[in-house]
């Protein structure tokens, strides 16, 4: 007896498979801290 492999469904899971873990990585990444000079911008408003 022949065994079929169902490729689209497999292209699809692993399709799938990696947008799952793309969007968990994007939920775990940490935006960079910048130093945020709070003065400089209120003089910068002033003007």
């Amino acid at each position: 007896m022949a065994v079929t492999t169902l490729k689209r469904k497999a292209r699809r899971n692993r399709q799938r498979q990696n947008t799952r873990v793309i969007k968990i990585k994007q939920l775990n990444a940490k935006p960079v801290i910048k130093n945020v000079d709070v003065e400089k911008i209120k003089e910068e408003f002033k003007k």
